[in-house]
């Protein structure tokens, strides 16, 4: 896996490709590898709403008038924000970001840009009670072999379908290999109505799921895998469209 540069500042031109004579952007050169934005809310939201359709159909279309290129753009998008401009929010003695310039801070991410991240999730403050402490967690080469399991049991199960991993599955794969017992069903309903959570969010949940449930070696879809997947959508209406 080849990984794309860290980025804090782009033009939209520049990430998804284009020009007189169209050249692939960073998208594409980030294919079948990472993209990280650092700073997300720091881009130009023009920058960051160009990336939805390219998030959805792991392609990108450039038309010009007398010509249409495809570029590849199967990417694996990473960010990271602050909670605030300063950086410093809910812990700023000193409150030097005032509530309208969180709110427009973290405007800059539309829904429907959230919608199309299967994972968003709000790292806590660590005390240094935890930062000092001794006890050490999972093994990484532990880590890593779970997920090859996890990767070799989705090559088995997509492998007439021309997809390799649970990210890549449309809505006929996510009825075919997310069936929901009653529990599980009545839980991502629950959470569908509580949040009011997108049509695409409710896709997004069930294949996290279904990744959970594949790290555990489980065949079926459980009630604490669809629970712990929905904890990994915390940033769909906790302050955004307030």
């Amino acid at each position: 896996m080849k990984n794309a540069p860290t980025f804090r500042k782009i033009t939209d031109v520049a990430l998804v490709g284009g020009g007189s004579y169209p050249q692939p952007g960073e998208i594409s050169l980030a294919h079948n590898g990472v993209l990280f934005l650092d700073e997300m809310p720091e881009f130009k939201r023009t920058v960051l709403e160009v990336m939805r359709q390219p998030l959805e159909d792991r392609e990108v279309t450039i038309s010009r008038a007398r010509f249409t290129v495809n570029y590849p753009a199967s990417f694996m998008l990473v960010a990271s924000m602050n909670p605030s401009p300063s950086g410093f929010f809910p812990d700023d003695p000193n409150n030097t970001s005032s509530v309208y310039e969180m709110q427009r801070y973290m405007n800059k991410l539309s829904g429907p840009l959230l919608d199309r991240i299967d994972i968003h999730i709000e790292v806590q403050k660590v005390e240094f009670e935890e930062l000092s402490e001794k006890r050490k967690g999972e093994n990484s080469k532990d880590i890593r072999e779970r997920v090859l399991i996890a990767r070799e049991i989705q090559n088995e199960r997509y492998k007439n379908l021309n997809i390799s991993s649970n990210a890549q599955i449309g809505p006929k794969e996510i009825e075919a290999f997310c069936d929901l017992d009653e529990t599980s069903f009545n839980l991502i309903k629950l959470a569908m109505e509580k949040l009011n959570l997108s049509a695409r969010a409710y896709d997004r949940i069930l294949k996290v799921a279904r990744t959970i449930a594949d790290l555990e070696e489980s065949e079926k879809i459980l009630s604490h895998h669809i629970s712990e997947a929905i904890q990994y959508r915390s940033l769909d209406r906790e302050f955004w469209n307030a």
